[in-house]
């Protein structure tokens, strides 16, 4: 593209929009993403943002991708078979796939750069959930197999998510579904032309190509409200109070039925939380379904870890005080807290770890109501700071009750550690789902990790884009906005 049609980007798009502030249906699509910016990143190095994590997903596809409805579809990979009763998983690579410098995609660099996600010393988030993974290889130059040490049916559904995006291994420049050209108006993104259609010469129409910002939510929200752009993703319940003050119309908002955690993680084992009757009070005094309806009445509290039995033997283990009401609950938290003060006098501080935003400070403040009503002062910290209690909020990237239970234990008990690690060192899927289910009901008993809510994910959305579906991974491909996009 010439440099003097990148510096028209920004009018071509305000000439875009019609006088109502709706944007023509045969422009490109405008996309915010929440998140500090517009630049690719390593995941690698470490966990992204909404923002680097859309990106990223939309220029550098891994082995397989999702579609619109959360579901598994061919990426790099046109094609896969799964033998040796779930041990071995083999991807024939995509004729025709290239790198942004027209090099052919092989084997050999795709195995590279799954081997370096699962290293030893890499911080790729998905690294824990991999080390199933025996060994990576290049069996022809478009044919490469993944070897497990154990079967693992839901390996896909990692292999799907951005953080397994392949991309070249000296650069972070991926072979699709979009080429990036970065400029001051954001980030253009083209499709990249079906090498094995002959036809697919004429270059995309405006609708199909796509210009991204990633932005902070009070700047995409202004930016879709003013008719500049078509779609926000990655909002979440800290930033979702400003979608009311925006004024965003009902028919654009749309919420996921996200699968994850969002409680609250014991971060220490000492002082009051050392004792599970007192951690157990901790949950106990938190009103559920006040917190969640003050952000959104359709934001279900939940009370057990686990949002469904998955792949554990049993159904979600209940916690204890499961049956009784909140108020007999605070009475049970309140005679804990006064037990552990004949002993220790003086105040009870728990600090709380938050992120910032107006959401958040709603949470906040039905957590800080919950702990003064049983005698308890708490002090609101930030994410990085110290403190004895830290929110997890946290979509699962796969189905399996392991990734929950490995999750939540951040401060759990040797016992329920032990017993996650013998889910995932399991030698066959009978003896893995009994070990989860063990490893449930040990945090529950253990009262580590805190149950809230599932969490609480929202996108912004114009009429245009048809194509949208919400989905329990709350992951919006851009290559499945619309029903002309490839």
């Amino acid at each position: 593209m010439s440099p003097r049609l990148l510096c028209l980007l920004p009018l071509l798009a305000l000439a875009a929009c019609e006088s109502s502030g709706q944007r023509r249906d045969n422009t490109a699509v405008v996309v915010s993403a929440i998140g500090a910016g517009s630049a690719l990143a390593d995941p690698d190095n470490g966990p992204l943002d909404p923002a680097r994590r859309v990106l990223l997903g939309a220029t550098a596809q891994g082995l397989v991708r999702f579609d619109a409805a959360g579901q598994i579809e061919p990426g790099l990979a046109e094609r896969w078979i799964v033998i040796d009763d779930g041990r071995s998983f083999i991807f024939r690579l995509r004729d025709g796939a290239t790198w942004p410098d027209g090099q052919p995609v092989t084997g050999e660099q795709v195995v590279r750069t799954l081997r370096r996600a699962i290293a030893p010393r890499s911080r790729n988030p998905l690294s824990p959930f991999l080390a199933v993974i025996d060994e990576i290889v290049e069996m022809t130059p478009q044919v490469i197999e993944v070897r497990l040490k154990r079967p693992r049916p839901d390996l896909l559904k990692l292999f799907a998510q951005p953080e397994m995006a392949l991309f070249h291994p000296d650069k972070i420049d991926g072979s699709g579904p979009f080429r990036p050209t970065q400029n001051r108006a954001g980030v253009l993104l083209r499709p990249v032309p079906d090498a094995t259609d002959p036809d697919d010469t004429a270059g995309p129409r405006p609708q199909e190509t796509l210009l991204f910002h990633g932005e902070r939510a009070a700047v995409a929200l202004a930016r879709f409200r003013d008719g500049r752009s078509d779609l926000i993703l990655g909002g979440s319940f800290v930033d979702w109070p400003l979608v009311g003050t925006a004024g965003i119309a009902t028919a654009n908002v749309r919420l996921d039925n996200a699968l994850g955690l969002f409680g609250l993680a014991v971060a220490t084992r000492d002082g009051f939380l050392a004792d599970p009757a007192n951690r157990a009070a901790i949950a106990m005094a938190i009103d559920r379904a006040t917190l969640t309806h003050q952000l959104h009445p359709d934001w279900a509290p939940v009370e057990t870890l686990l949002p469904a039995q998955l792949d554990s033997a049993n159904p979600p283990a209940q916690p204890a005080w499961a049956a009784l009401d909140l108020d007999e609950r605070r009475q049970t938290a309140r005679n804990s807290v006064a037990a552990w003060r004949r002993g220790h006098p003086g105040t009870i501080t728990l600090r709380i770890a938050l992120p910032a935003g107006p959401g958040a400070t709603l949470v906040w403040s039905r957590l800080a109501e919950a702990l003064y009503a049983i005698g308890i002062k708490p002090v609101r910290t930030g994410p990085e700071d110290p403190a004895e209690l830290r929110l997890i909020d946290a979509v699962a990237p796969y189905d399996s009750a392991r990734w929950f239970v490995a999750t939540a234990c951040q401060a759990c008990s040797d016992d329920a550690r032990t017993l996650i690690e013998a889910g995932r060192d399991a030698p066959d899927l009978y003896a893995r789902s009994h070990r989860i289910a063990e490893a449930d009901a040990a945090l529950a008993a253990d009262g580590a990790y805190i149950p809230i809510a599932q969490p609480f994910r929202w996108s912004i959305v114009a009429l245009r884009l048809q194509a949208w579906q919400g989905n329990a991974r709350a992951w919006h491909p851009l290559n499945h906005l619309r029903n002309e996009t490839r």
